[in-house]
């Protein structure tokens, strides 16, 4: 077990939340009082040069919490593999329902869909990702929001997709942004070496290994923003190992903002599902992480 985790797990989970909620900032307090409205699909790419699949998938959802200002903003990718998932969920993601839990801590939350394999191929829902993060910067002030409290984390291949943002720099760069306008990331059981489908996409198989420049870990450095990684005690297949190697790598480069927290009795699955849950241990521990990395200014 990871050091960050300590302080959550040895409590219990009413005194985490207690704890939590007498220590959060007023634009991340744990009331279930805050009133959210909700801005439905709006694209966060134009232009003519667009294909159709681009103008249907590339699109967001944005959670607001009312009568607020200066909040912070979560970018929260979906997962699904990179071949399917979506901003409004399925019958097996609650994603709509995870991002209400989240917002109702007084924080915005941006769900985005994104392009998915084979429909497109690496790294266009990278760009996606770092197009929707850029969209946010640009426009959450316009409702409130800080754009230097903009933090980006996902589920899965969503943790993925959050985990490339934060470690190949050419996306955001690409995207206009600096890896700096980032105040965070929090990848949820993402993968860390090349992601299977991209494996799948040049006819490997579901279980080679490799970590060349569509592996997060390829990019391990000393300098990043603030990075929490979360991985379940039962998540699928090597999938919590890759990430305590993920944080090892990292803290051996030199590292100093990055920890790891593994959530006990969680799945794949249900370590993003509970987090519809107002005392979830992982919600929780997100918030906190938010609330720690708000940065003065």
């Amino acid at each position: 077990m990871h050091a960050y985790a300590r302080p959550f797990l040895a409590l219990t989970v009413a005194q985490a939340l207690f704890a939590l909620t007498a220590s959060l900032a007023p634009s991340l307090a744990a009331t279930p009082s805050v009133e959210l409205g909700v801005l439905a699909d709006m694209p966060y790419k134009s232009g003519a040069a667009l294909t159709e699949y681009e103008r249907q998938r590339c699109q967001l959802d944005l959670y607001l919490p009312k009568n607020a200002a200066n909040f912070a903003t979560l970018v929260w990718f979906h997962g699904g593999g990179l071949v399917n998932g979506d901003k409004g969920g399925t019958k097996t993601d609650p994603t709509p329902a995870i991002a209400r839990s989240l917002a109702a801590a007084g924080i915005a939350v941006v769900v985005p869909n994104y392009r998915l394999s084979p429909q497109t191929l690496f790294p266009s829902y990278i760009q996606d990702a770092a197009a929707a993060v850029a969209w946010t910067h640009g426009q959450i002030p316009r409702h409130g929001g800080d754009a230097k409290l903009i933090f980006v984390g996902g589920h899965s291949a969503g943790g993925y997709l959050a985990l490339m943002l934060g470690m190949d720099e050419r996306f955001l760069s690409e995207a206009g942004l600096k890896i700096a306008d980032i105040a965070g990331f929090v990848p949820m059981s993402g993968q860390v070496l090349t992601h299977y489908t991209v494996l799948r996409e040049r006819g490997l198989g579901r279980f080679s290994v490799m970590a060349d420049a569509a592996a997060p870990v390829h990019f391990a450095r000393a300098k990043t923003p603030p990075f929490l990684v979360l991985y379940g005690d039962q998540d699928m297949a090597a999938r919590a190992e890759e990430n305590i190697y993920f944080v090892a790598l990292m803290k051996a480069a030199g590292n100093t903002r990055i920890a790891g927290q593994l959530m006990t009795n969680r799945t794949h699955g249900s370590i993003a599902h509970e987090m519809v849950n107002a005392n979830d241990p992982t919600r929780l521990a997100i918030l906190e992480f938010m609330r720690v990395n708000a940065r003065p200014h």
